[in-house]
């Protein structure tokens, strides 16, 4: 997975990254989540170069003359999503790209939720556009575009507080809000605004009685609620949402607390930065945490957010690596063997179909700036046409 060293033993590799690398750059996927990754999908959690190259050569030929999604029996059909890295940017760009993408195909919009730059680039911190607001613009301003959070920290904001936020949203964008959360990370950002930042084992169990919070006041006329993190006494949230059940997306890879957590109560499963190989066995890991559960496994929508650096044709692939290389500097030889997607629009439509293959139902473009909208543009017209049915 990492090109840094060779696999010679998969807890030297974690021991390696977390040496070598600011924790904050491998926070949408832990050292401490990797670690609990059985040795048979752990070691190596990429497949060899050789075996890639040989599916991607299949994968180039079967594609050729027909829409992937179409040509393969049982294929799901495959949503695609922005997946808004609000740093850095300003207000008017940020509305031309949300403009844009209402109409480019898109079928999902959502801001992330920091107040730093992740990862940290400036000695200021730079900009970040706060996350509730971005979504209630999103509402207001596009038509068509399913708008979600991925994910907003639990430990931001009450819950019960957010809940009256995202139903109001709701009613704005006539029925189009959907909430994406997790326990939240970024320690620099808890200790700078003087919010607690417990141990990731607390911080799950705040999330757990957050979303049953926030499930309760959407569907109750009054909650009472008494949990060891949240109480409520006869509390209420009108109006309710306007649709009947606003979706829930737990966002994370934990195997022992996230991942069953999704299976309990959520609607949709968001894995970040993940590659075909990490979204296959969490994949499985949710399928048996569902079983446990009693739970369709189908009835839990699986999403796949990848850093876009694509290149809008061969000659443009430089400006695109170097995109990369700006955004995750010496970070990038890591990145590369992640959850991202390099190269032209050919190479991506390799990649997409891979994920359609294992389940993947929506799969989001992380976009940081500065924007290249050429590349944005030849995604549009050439990636996602050729996973429609149409």
């Amino acid at each position: 997975m990492c090109m840094l060293m060779p696999f010679v033993s998969t807890n030297r590799w974690v021991i390696s990254v977390m040496w070598r690398l600011p924790a904050r750059i491998l926070a949408p996927l832990r050292p401490t989540e990797l670690a609990t990754l059985p040795p048979t999908d752990r070691a190596p959690m990429h497949r060899p170069a050789r075996e890639r190259e040989a599916k991607r050569s299949g994968r180039a030929k079967e594609m050729q003359g027909a829409k992937r999604s179409a040509a393969v029996e049982g294929a799901r059909q495959m949503k695609f999503g922005v997946h808004l890295i609000q740093q850095n940017i300003e207000m008017a760009e940020l509305r031309r790209l949300w403009t844009w993408a209402d109409t480019a195909g898109f079928d999902w919009i959502d801001a992330s939720d920091h107040f730093y730059e992740a990862p940290l680039v400036h000695e200021n911190h730079g900009d970040y556009w706060e996350g509730t607001t971005i979504m209630t613009a999103l509402a207001c301003e596009t038509k068509n575009l399913r708008i979600g959070s991925l994910v907003l920290g639990m430990n931001y904001r009450h819950p019960a507080v957010l809940a009256n936020a995202l139903a109001a949203m709701d009613h704005l964008s006539g029925g189009r809000i959907e909430l994406g959360i997790g326990a939240g990370w970024y320690e620099d950002e808890y200790r700078a605004y003087g919010i607690p930042f417990p141990s990731l084992g607390k911080r799950l169990d705040i999330l757990e009685e957050g979303i049953q919070v926030i499930r309760l006041l959407f569907t109750e006329d009054h909650v009472n609620f008494e949990g060891e993190h949240f109480t409520l006494a006869d509390a209420c949230c009108n109006p309710k949402p306007l649709q009947e059940r606003l979706r829930i997306w737990g966002g994370g890879v934990g195997r022992k607390r996230t991942l069953p957590m999704i299976a309990r109560l959520c609607d949709g499963w968001n894995g970040p930065y993940l590659t075909p190989w990490q979204f296959r066995h969490l994949s499985r890991v949710l399928q048996e945490a569902c079983d446990r559960e009693g739970r369709d496994f189908d009835e839990i929508e699986k999403s796949v957010n990848l850093s876009f650096h694509l290149a809008a044709n061969e000659a443009a692939r430089p400006r695109a690596e170097e995109h990369a290389r700006t955004v995750f500097g010496g970070a990038i030889d890591t990145w590369r063997e992640r959850g991202l997607i390099m190269g032209t629009p050919e190479e991506a439509k390799e990649l997409v179909a891979e994920y359609q293959d294992l389940g993947c139902d929506l799969l989001n473009i992380a976009i940081r700036p500065p924007l290249d909208w050429e590349a944005l543009e030849a995604w549009a017209q050439e990636v996602i046409p050729a996973f429609s049915e149409d």
